[in-house]
């Protein structure tokens, strides 16, 4: 019974908010709404314990779904560790955001299907990650790509929000093609799509192989890969990124729940959850180091220079699960499940931090256009900075246990990964260094330094922008508010007349408990996740193959692998103290002295011109041309239209014959009789 009252208390709260919203009101569908989810979360965590520290997995069936030929499939819940770490991450989160939310959303007339849609995505994401069977994990992946859709284009009023909700929902299509195609070839090797009959199967399917485009693959290697095309699609990933950044567009609670702690991390969470797949495909398992690390630099790479907060943070979500990639792909499963468990408190500490700066700027996000914040908003300074710490992997705070505990994996993986592992380990020393800098960059323009908002601003504005303004269009001001008729726009350009104000408690509660969890989460289940309560804790959830040692060699790198990351850090906070706070007209002189590489970077390596490129225009080139010559020319104009058109002209002309004249009549008789004596004549003769 706990488990059902987990799993469908949001769904109840989706229903009564979106069934009954007008009735019970705004106040009404906030209350329930939230009531249901932090009952949730409450029960998820007296599961959490009664799991990982208790007893071992249990399967509750709750129906059949459907059964055609050999094919059964059934709607129940896997309960394990694994199970249970994503119920507290998604439920915790979840609750937090609705908390959260009804302060930062009061002024919005939609609020009942706002947490509507909030409890409809949690409730998708419970779907997934209890998932006992390869069709229900589907069912709920393509449910929270629905609701990010709806979520995404909450303010529907905004062309840039229905852009970047379509964006998203297209770009995800592309992974979830791969993974369907992943769960169809596992059907065709093993019979059955549930997992405890998967499972037993691998081991005696490595020297199977599948012909497919043309060429005979190893069949598990072609099942991890066509999976983790889905893992891609919904984790972000190098390639498969470009909808993350332009889903901001989204209220910024929206961003906290999806980007931060759950539905991004579905495609760790299923490469987790299908170990014992991905352990006998180790090409798959390189393919994935290589697009984690990839994927860790290259968003680093971008958030070193944009200037919207939400933004900032989107990259560094992305560049925190290629981390988690790159310790999956060297088989150190709980510790990518770790950093994701640790990252989901501090990365939604952070989004709903900066929301709260939002929320006090006006809905202002351009950072650009705040500065010496700290002295008005204390509360919401002093959470950025334990997320920003945590983030960083300042030593106690939860990321240094777990990003350390990925980078020392990534070594010690060099052994058996050769060239890949070597690969990962420099670039997610790099990005550590990166992620440093541009989180402290954050934190200095927005918190430090002289106000750069106000009217007395206007003049040294110019000046207080650190250059960037005469570079690109970085993401420029993306009012949040924007759909709300008193959006305060007593503000010519990026001047506000009003002080910054804190938030009120209910937004200041949700950043609170999260500074708890991102300050004590990776000390209090350090020894648990990957120490020596290894075994006890994870039991059977997670599959390590027979010569995989990695979370014992991990512990054995030597003393400046351990101390790389932490060099790492502090560089890039050493370099983000010089140049906005100690210096702050060196971002200006270094983006003017090197302008191809600023807007490299600002234009995200230019991969949406890209794809613009290469598939959007095509396609829709393609698409208008079938439109107007297939459809138009060819297809109507030959079928219904053409035959119509040729039935008008005959008609038209035959009508001809009827004037209504009786001489033409007495005429066309005369013409007949001719006819007639003429045949007639010529027959006979």
């Amino acid at each position: 019974m706990l488990y059902k009252l987990i799993v469908f208390l949001p769904l109840v709260g989706f229903l009564i908010a979106g069934l009954f919203g007008r009735l019970i009101g705004a106040r009404g569908s906030e209350i329930v709404t939230t009531s249901l989810l932090v009952v949730s979360a409450v029960l998820s965590w007296v599961a959490f314990f009664n799991v990982g520290f208790g007893a071992g997995t249990t399967r509750i069936q709750v129906a059949t779904w459907m059964s055609s030929g050999g094919l059964q499939v059934d709607w129940a819940f896997r309960v394990d560790t694994l199970t249970v770490v994503m119920l507290v991450v998604v439920n915790t989160v979840s609750s937090l955001v609705h908390v959260y939310s009804i302060g930062y959303m009061h002024e919005d007339p939609h609020r009942p299907r706002f947490f509507a849609y909030l409890s409809l995505f949690t409730f998708a994401m419970l779907m997934l990650v209890t998932a006992d069977n390869l069709l229900q994990m589907f069912f709920g992946w393509e449910g929270v790509g629905l609701a990010s859709y709806l979520l995404i284009g909450f303010w529907y009023q905004k062309p840039s929000a229905c852009a970047a909700a379509m964006k998203a929902f297209i770009v995800n299509r592309v992974g979830d093609f791969g993974f369907l195609l992943g769960i169809f070839l596992v059907f065709v090797l093993t019979g059955s799509v549930a997992f405890d009959t998967i499972f037993p199967q691998i081991a005696g399917l490595t020297e199977k192989t599948f012909r497919f485009l043309g060429y005979d693959w190893n069949a598990l290697t072609l099942t991890a890969l066509l999976l983790f095309m889905g893992a891609m699609g919904k984790s972000a990933q190098f390639l498969l990124h470009t909808w993350l950044p332009d889903a901001m567009e989204g209220p910024t609670p929206v961003s906290a729940l999806i980007h931060a702690a759950t539905m991004v991390t579905a495609g760790v969470f299923m490469v987790a959850r299908l170990s014992p797949i991905f352990e006998y495909a180790p090409v798959a398992l390189t393919v994935v180091i290589v697009v984690g690390a990839t994927t860790a630099f290259f968003a680093a790479t971008v958030g070193l220079v944009q200037n919207d907060i939400k933004r900032v943070i989107a990259y560094s979500t992305c560049s925190q699960l290629g981390y988690m990639f790159v310790a999956l792909g060297v088989g150190a499963y709980s510790a990518g499940v770790f950093h994701l468990f640790t990252h989901a408190f501090f990365k939604a500490l952070l989004f709903l931090g900066a929301g709260s700066v939002i929320h006090a700027m006006h809905h202002e996000q351009d950072m650009r256009n705040m500065g010496g914040l700290r002295k008005h908003i204390p509360l919401t300074a002093a959470a950025m900075t334990i997320g920003t710490l945590a983030l960083t992997g300042f030593p106690l705070f939860a990321g240094y246990f777990s990003k350390d505990a990925i980078i020392e994996s990534a070594y010690a993986a060099v052994a058996h990964k050769g060239f890949a592992a070597s690969y990962a380990y420099v670039l997610l020393v790099v990005a550590a260094c990166m992620t440093s800098f541009y989180s402290w960059r954050l934190y200095f323009m927005t918190f430090e330094g002289k106000p750069r908002w106000g009217a007395d601003a206007h003049a040294s504005h110019a000046h207080a922008s650190h250059g960037h303004a005469s570079h690109g269009h970085a993401a420029h001001g993306h009012d949040d508010h924007a759909h709300a008729a008193h959006a305060y726009d007593d503000h010519q350009g990026h001047g506000h007349d009003h002080k910054p104000h804190e938030s009120p408690l209910v937004m200041l509660i949700p950043l609170a408990v999260l500074s708890l969890g991102a300050v004590a989460a990776g000390f209090a289940f350090k020894g648990a996740f990957i120490g020596a309560g290894y075994d006890a804790f994870w039991k059977a959830s997670l599959f390590t193959g027979k010569d995989n040692h990695i979370l014992h060699e991990m512990h054995e790198v030597p003393k400046w692998v351990i101390w790389s990351p932490f060099v790492a850090m502090l560089i890039g906070f050493v370099l983000a103290l010089y140049m906005y706070v100690l210096r702050p007209g060196v971002p200006g002189k270094l983006a003017a002295a090197n302008p191809v590489l600023y807007r490299f970077l600002l234009n995200k390596w230019y991969f949406d011109e890209i794809y613009d490129f290469l598939f959007v225009k095509p396609s829709m080139w393609i698409g208008k041309f079938l439109w107007k010559k297939g459809d138009g020319f060819v297809i109507d104009g030959m079928g219904p239209d053409g035959i119509s058109a040729r039935v008008v002209d005959v008609t038209n002309r035959v009508v001809r014959l009827q004037t209504g004249y009786l001489y033409h009549y007495a005429f066309a008789m005369l013409m007949g009789v001719a006819g007639l004596v003429t045949w007639y004549l010529v027959a006979r003769g």
